[in-house]
């Protein structure tokens, strides 16, 4: 462990670096900071803390830049001193509360305020629909051979697929399948909709065997080609207003990433289920992105964990500010969903 003047000196030299994305050098630090120690004493510090792993020296610069483990600790040890108190959650809850509707439109608005506070860029996962529960089914038709099949889920989740039936039913039946599906499988995960509850259904409703038949199958289908439709971002550009991604190859290599949008599921999937989760540089498993740093929060709905948010930018990054932002939205979006006036407007 550090002793306490190292500490404090790694603490200057990480803020500076963030501020101003310039290699630190011990006179700047002396200037700048009122740490009771000499200039060369300074120094002294900064070559112990270079050989310690905590610093590194770009080129033949005088100056030295935090290194992926001098920001981890920074997060870990020395941020609980330094955490920022985000002021403004209540204008931006009152702002989403306005936009309310289906959640999938409440978390696009979300990421967009995320990345315009932070001005890094913004990811973030709706709820996995195949483990929410269903609400409400629907079937609407369309023409004598297709049905709309509409499934509202009790997390605010409305996901629409397009149903083609061999026989011509009417408006009343399949408003009857409708009512029937709802009194046997409201509640119940999508993901346990098998192949026993399938035919416990064509049993109970044998007349229309056909059209239950085919409906269970083609959403479990509609809904696993579809995994990466509840992945949103913003600000993807904003990675070139950073000095670290001067290089425009470096930048389309981000931006490149960040458009896959299975690889960027997989990443924010694999962050674990903390309620703040912080991977730094080299921490993170993609090539493209070990500069930089990714940070989530988890949003919950009734107690149980159902999607992500968060920022991802350089390791230079202003993590209280990004932390304490990313942490009071996911509060917001928790709240929002179990609000009654949203529960009322789903139906409930």
């Amino acid at each position: 462990m550090l002793d306490e003047r190292k500490l404090k000196i790694l603490q200057a030299i990480i803020h500076n670096y963030i501020t101003c994305a310039e290699p630190v050098g011990s006179r700047l630090i002396s200037k700048k900071y009122s740490l009771g120690v000499s200039s060369a004493t300074i120094r002294n510090e900064m070559a112990d803390l270079e050989d310690l792993g905590y610093l590194t020296q770009p080129h033949t610069s005088a100056g030295r830049v935090p290194s992926d483990k001098a920001y981890r600790l920074y997060v870990d040890k020395l941020l609980k001193n330094d955490n920022v108190k985000f002021n403004s959650i209540e204008a931006i809850k009152d702002f989403l509360l306005e936009e309310i509707g289906e959640f999938d439109r409440i978390l696009q608005s979300s990421a967009k305020i995320l990345s315009k506070i932070t001005n890094y860029t913004s990811l973030a996962i709706a709820p996995q629909i195949k483990e929410s529960k269903i609400k409400h089914i629907q079937l609407v038709p369309v023409d004598k051979t297709k049905v709309l099949v509409v499934i509202v889920t009790e997390n605010g989740l409305v996901k629409n697929t397009l149903l083609r039936i061999d026989n011509n039913l009417s408006y009343d039946q399949l408003n009857k399948i409708s009512n029937f599906l709802n009194s046997r499988i409201k509640g119940h995960y999508i993901s346990d909709l098998n192949k026993d509850i399938e035919e416990s259904l064509i049993d109970e409703m044998f007349k229309f065997r056909k059209t239950i038949k085919n409906i269970i199958p083609l959403v479990n289908q509609s809904l696993d080609s579809h995994k990466t439709d509840n992945l949103y971002s913003d600000g993807v550009t904003k990675i070139f207003d950073f000095p670290e991604y001067s290089d425009i190859d470096k930048a389309k290599a981000f931006i490149s990433f960040i458009e896959n949008k299975s690889s960027v599921l997989d990443m924010l999937l694999n962050t674990g289920h903390d309620d703040i989760e912080i991977r730094i540089g080299k921490e993170n498993c993609y090539d493209e992105i070990k500069d930089c740093s990714l940070i989530t929060a988890t949003y919950s709905f009734k107690g149980k964990t159902i999607g992500k948010i968060g920022v991802i930018g350089p390791t230079r990054m202003e993590y209280s500010k990004v932390i304490s932002v990313v942490k009071s939205l996911a509060v917001v979006l928790s709240e929002i969903i179990d609000m009654d006036d949203y529960n009322r407007y789903l139906g409930r």
